[in-house]
């Protein structure tokens, strides 16, 4: 028999897990209760929130007579971030299980996030429904609507609490497992306007014994692939689309923050970087554009995503931060150039084709790059033409090798 660990607030929702945990055992699974809340449990859990809060120093009786219901739920986020990955690693679950508002999932997220991935982990959430970022973070959290609050026991929370424990109870006993790859694993970048170049290389990477993971640079795809960087799963990275500094820069909704391109310098592992739609910053449908922007060149990309063309003075700025990224790594690494355009849409006759600023850019990094790690080569290409892609991943190929993997 599998078994779930049922992690909630079980002195405020007590009725409402012990329903759960009993439709959890009617299909034939073992349920292991962590006990979340600050007061005493309405039923005794396994593991209880006095262990939580003992994880980062605290007492729970201290807890309680503050009343801070704000720091109690840091401190026990806190807690349940070190001890459910402790709790996993002696075997005591196979997957998680928690039902909860702002507050519940604020505290029992940062737990799962720690999980590995794979590892099924699911929320029964009343802010399912809205940005789930700050909650799922990098990790593969599955988040479901509650629809209504968990409190009570009625129609609808029933029949959502079933459709959670039918969930997990399938993801637990009825898993597909897949075939085992052993092949390398190499991790690379794309956008919409980069995708030719990607497929290229992915193509050449897979023939040359290599299994390719493709993050969308979409702001938590750059996150993702960094977190995964430094978790030691790549042999090498690929990074031929680095426009989340752009958006971080300018304030585009898909920035991957200021650690972005940090990550294989930290773990040394062997990486090729390029400029892929360093042209452009991302905003969602035009009239969310901020208005100080209004004058500027964009593309509609779709209804949803409003492109707008990066100017000669942010691609100098840009081009500064690339070079003090790259001056980080301690091992070779390869930075090539598409001197004749970033993106499909940054090429001749295309909407964002402003050779000035690919230059400002591209002299900027040279000015700025002094790391003799590095290696700098500027090719007659596109970013999307079929000879830079699979020349960028000969290069990373090479530097693998070199290194030994």
């Amino acid at each position: 028999m599998k078994t779930v660990a049922l992690v909630g607030t079980f002195d405020s929702k007590g009725t409402e897990y012990q329903y759960i945990k009993q439709l959890l055992e009617k299909l034939d699974l073992n349920v292991f209760t962590i006990h979340t809340g600050v007061f005493e449990s309405s039923f005794v859990p396994d593991i209880d929130v006095s262990e939580i809060a003992e994880q980062v120093g605290e007492d729970i009786a201290q807890i309680r007579q503050r009343n801070d219901r704000a720091y109690a739920t840091e401190i026990l986020a806190k807690g349940l971030e070190i001890l459910l990955p402790k709790l996993y690693e002696e075997n005591l679950f196979e997957g998680v299980l928690s039902f909860g508002g702002t507050g519940g999932t604020s505290l029992v997220a940062p737990g799962m996030r720690q999980l590995p991935i794979g590892l099924p982990k699911l929320i029964v959430s009343t802010v399912a429904s809205g940005d789930t970022s700050v909650y799922v973070g990098t990790s593969d959290i599955i988040m479901m609507p509650s629809i209504v609050d968990v409190s009570g026991l009625n129609k609808i929370s029933k029949r959502i609490f079933g459709n959670a424990v039918s969930a997990m109870a399938g993801l637990l006993n009825y898993r597909f497992e897949t075939e085992e790859d052993k092949r390398p694993l190499i991790a690379t970048t794309m956008f919409g306007v980069t995708t030719p170049a990607v497929n290229y290389a992915r193509e050449y990477l897979e023939k040359n014994g290599y299994e390719v993971l493709v993050f969308h640079a979409t702001g938590v795809g750059g996150r993702t692939m960094e977190s995964l960087i430094s978790d030691g799963y790549f042999k090498g990275v690929l990074d031929l689309t680095t426009t989340e500094w752009a958006d971080q820069l300018v304030g585009g909704i898909l920035n991957a923050g200021e650690k972005r391109l940090e990550a294989a310098a930290s773990a040394k592992v062997p990486q090729v970087v390029s400029l892929g739609a360093m042209d452009m910053v991302n905003f969602g449908p035009f009239d969310t554009v901020p208005e100080k922007f209004k004058e500027r060149l964009f593309y509609k990309h779709n209804p949803t995503v409003t492109l707008m063309r990066t100017t000669v003075e942010e691609n100098k700025k840009l081009g500064q931060i690339i070079a003090e990224k790259l001056n980080l790594v301690q091992i070779e690494t390869v930075l090539t150039i598409p001197k004749n355009g970033f993106s499909g849409i940054d090429v001749v006759d295309a909407p964002f084709y402003y050779p000035e600023a690919d230059l400002a850019l591209i002299d900027a990094i040279k000015k700025h790059l002094n790391n003799e790690k590095v290696e700098l080569i500027e090719l007659d290409y596109a970013i999307n033409d079929q000879a830079f892609a699979e020349f960028s991943a000969q290069q990373l190929i090479n530097l693998i090798d070199k290194k030994g993997i």
